[in-house]
């Protein structure tokens, strides 16, 4: 009798148990620790997250992957262009209800490998971050797509599903190569208690105490999510209602005297000292161009394009150079620019782009802030960092803050200048009174006006505008909506700045690069910030 392997006997007994058509190899599950060495493969049934350290999917198809994808091309192409255009498509159903659906990107596996390979070991769950196209998979799927959520009590059925994806003109997905089930029973994350019960709130010169109700069941519930680690990272929750505060809590080692790094939420400050120092006649306003602050000439790429260039399409992310940040091919992403040692240069040596009208096209572009904060160091008295002390923080009562700086020594707009989250919340409400603070008007009513218009609509994304260096976005509670402007940054931070209800809320967070946690932010305000103020 011929040699049958552990794994395919395994597939064997699974096809009889479970009654699986023949045509579709099952998907088995295991908890080994896949970097080290074992001969024989125990695979599960059932598994427990939050506790057990690893999770791996196996099956072994009938035909490597290139066949599947000659199947789905009408072009006969040969593989090299099949390999460029498609690949696996994994499918994930907590409870036979589909949460995320991820067609792999053409880098993940090697070429060899869906050219010969028929039996596949996918990492899904492993103790730290492994570099592998199934962890990331995995990720996207808990924290991206819900499935965290999707396991909200003890008891599930996780189903996975396997099928090949080519993308030549269209879409088109294969037939199904390989589904498997496993019973998944959820632990609870463990977490301090004490952190769950609403912070008292510290008297404060700047603001005076809410006495306004909000539902503190809400609150509670997520405070034991951020406990738990369910929401990631959070430093910090100010919520101003009427300009008075509401809300102030704290977490993961963060308190009220603690300087935080937004990010990008400091590139909306470049913004207000333009309308500041355009108050103050030291700009003539936001339609100047590019050609009043430098001779363009004497940089790359010059064109009368760039010689149109106006302040106003630096704040609406519109200017027209080749530069997009969310475009890592892009030659005008901003991790190119760090490492040289002029950013000004960088982004004036830029092309332009032919594709883009300036002043209509948005393309995010953190080295058009840079340049922004360059004119301002140029233009206004003392210099940016003097400039923005005296009209700005000082009369805002903002004593404590740090500046990062450009390599000559400009204040950084790009972001990241570090202030306490009740900071932030005061110059939230700064704007939320039309620019006045304390009776005295720091910015015109004009510009705050101006600031919050939807300038430019933002390509891909639905009902989202930018302003002047601020975003605006509308939620959705209970069938209600709730516009907001808004400032952004890497990590997880905002300033909230509702139009039509009396909050500012401000969210400050370090989870630095990781994809998720802008969606986990909107989820906080959605399912229990919102809810919890809102009448």
């Amino acid at each position: 009798m011929k040699y049958i392997k552990p794994l395919h006997l395994a597939l064997v007994i699974l096809f009889i148990s479970c009654g699986t058509s023949k045509k579709v190899t099952p998907v088995l599950f295991s908890k080994n620790d896949i970097k080290t060495s074992s001969k024989k493969e125990v695979y599960i049934e059932n598994f427990t997250l939050n506790k057990d350290e690893y999770l791996t999917a196996n099956f072994i198809l009938k035909k490597p992957l290139i066949e599947s994808l000659k199947e789905l091309s009408e072009k006969d192409l040969p593989k090299e262009e099949l390999l460029k255009k498609g690949n696996f498509q994994f499918s994930f159903f907590v409870d036979d209800q589909l949460i995320h659906t991820e067609n792999l990107n053409i880098g993940a596996g090697t070429p060899d490998s869906k050219v010969q390979e028929l039996k596949y070991k996918v990492p899904l769950i492993y103790p730290k971050m492994l570099d592998h196209w199934g962890w990331f998979t995995w990720l996207k799927f808990m924290k991206m797509s819900g499935g965290r959520d999707a396991f909200n009590d003890n008891k599930h059925k996780l189903t996975v599903e396997v099928r090949s994806y080519l993308n030549d003109a269209s879409l088109k997905v294969g037939k199904l190569l390989a589904k498997g089930n496993i019973d998944i029973k959820v632990e609870e994350l463990p977490y301090d208690k004490n952190l769950i019960s609403i912070q008292n709130i510290k008297p404060i010169k700047d603001f005076k105490i809410s006495k306004e109700l909000y539902n503190k069941q809400k609150i509670e519930a997520l405070n034991k999510k951020i406990a738990q680690g369910r929401f990631e990272h959070i430093n910090g929750i100010v919520i101003l209602k009427n300009g008075e505060l509401l809300l102030e809590e704290y977490f993961n080692e963060s308190k009220r005297e603690s300087l935080h790094d937004p990010r990008s939420v400091g590139k909306t400050i470049a913004s207000t000292i333009t309308g500041i120092a355009i108050d103050e006649e030291h700009i003539k306003n936001e339609n100047v161009k590019l050609n009043e602050f430098y001779d363009l000439k004497r940089y790359k790429n010059h064109s009368q394009k760039k010689e149109n260039v106006t302040l106003k399409s630096l704040l609406t992310m519109s200017s027209g150079f080749v530069g997009d940040d969310n475009d890592y091919s892009s030659i005008g992403n901003e991790n190119r620019m760090y490492p040289t040692d002029n950013w000004v240069k960088f982004a004036l040596d830029l092309p332009m782009d032919t594709n883009k009208k300036v002043g209509e096209k948005y393309s995010y572009f953190t080295a058009g802030v840079v340049v922004l904060g360059d004119i301002l160091q140029k233009t206004v008295p003392g210099g940016l960092e003097n400039y923005a002390d005296k009209k700005l923080f000082k009369p805002l009562n903002i004593n404590n803050y740090k500046w990062e700086y450009t390599p000559q020594n400009v204040a950084n707009t790009a972001g990241g200048i570090r202030l306490r989250a009740i900071d932030f919340a005061k110059y939230g409400q700064l704007y939320k009174n039309n620019g006045k603070w304390e009776g005295k008007q720091l910015l015109s009513s004009e510009w705050v006006k101006k600031s919050l218009i939807k300038h430019v609509k933002q390509p891909n994304k639905d009902n989202a505008y930018y302003g002047f260096l601020f975003w605006n976005k509308t939620y959705t509670i209970n069938g209600k909506s709730y516009e907001t402007y808004f400032c952004t940054g890497n990590g997880g931070n905002k300033i909230f700045i509702f139009k039509d209800i009396p909050f500012v809320i401000v969210i400050t967070a370090s989870g630095y690069n990781l994809p998720y946690m802008h969606t986990d932010v909107d989820k906080m305000m959605i399912d229990y910030i919102l809810p919890a103020i809102l009448k």
